[in-house]
């Protein structure tokens, strides 16, 4: 198995996702982290189920 290109990273405040293939960061700045989202951008990458996941992240910072 190679490299994962998307990663969580903690920084001050919740977590980001970095992307290594790009080497800069993907999306916002979550409190929580990502696991799910992560599995989808580096496994199947449905856009559908990213776009909901997505949406769920975003609602859950309000």
């Amino acid at each position: 198995m190679g490299r994962r290109r998307y990663v969580a990273r903690g920084v001050p405040g919740g977590y980001r996702i970095w992307d290594n293939k790009a080497r800069r960061w993907w999306g916002d700045l979550y409190e929580l982290c990502p696991d799910d989202l992560l599995e989808e951008l580096n496994g199947a990458h449905d856009y559908d189920k990213i776009t909901a996941l997505l949406k769920r992240y975003r609602a859950m910072k309000r």
